[in-house]
Formats: structure tokens, C-alpha cells, sequence
């Protein structure tokens, strides 16, 4: 097994830690590595944009996924949408002291 860190990529979170998962290395593909990771995190693959191995380096393709090393860190980088819990900004009815009944006023 290749056992990797990953998070998502939050820089609002106070914290943000690694987990570390495990891949067989019978199967080290990108969509193999994506798919671990979002049932680990519990994320929507849908919802990810990008996997960063860090600090700065994209992984594209199965091939940079061969060349992974135990321990590595490794990020995914969400797509913002209404879906995504996790960085989804509250609309105007849900932040507090918002007046349902002003905002129905006509003139």
C-alpha cells in the first residue's frame, strides 16, 4: 500500500489537517486516487477541481500518481457552487438578521 496525506484546500479553516489514506499499488491511477480520497473526506467528486500535491505541483494524469512517495501531501482543490457545502456562501434569507417580511415590501 502507498499511504498519502490529504486535505482539502481551505485557507479559511483555522484547521485544516491531513488524513492519510491508502492506495493499493496494484491500482495507483488518478481516478483511483480521486475516488479514495472524496469517500475519505467525504466530498462529491463532481465538486473537485484540481488534486495539488504540495506545495505547487497539479497532478494530471496516472503517471504523476506512479510517482507519488508514502507520506506525500496532497490537496483537493474544490470547485465553488451551490452544492458544495463546504464553501458555499450563505444566501441573504439564511444570514442572521435578515427581515423576510421587509424584503416582500412593495412600493
Amino acid at each position: 500500500e502507498l499511504v498519502l496525506k490529504v486535505r482539502i484546500q481551505n485557507p479559511n479553516l483555522r484547521e485544516n489537517d491531513f488524513i492519510e489514506i491508502e492506495l493499493d499499488r496494484q491500482e495507483l491511477t488518478y481516478k483511483e486516487l480521486l475516488r479514495v480520497s472524496c469517500r475519505e473526506l467525504g466530498v462529491n467528486p463532481e465538486h473537485v477541481q484540481k488534486i495539488r500535491k504540495l506545495p505547487n505541483t497539479m497532478l494530471r494524469k496516472d503517471k504523476d500518481v506512479a510517482r507519488l512517495q508514502d507520506f506525500q501531501e496532497l490537496e483537493l482543490v474544490l470547485t465553488i457552487s451551490d452544492k458544495n457545502l463546504l464553501f458555499r456562501v450563505p444566501t441573504l434569507s439564511e444570514r442572521s438578521g435578515y427581515n423576510k417580511k421587509a424584503s416582500e415590501l412593495t412600493y
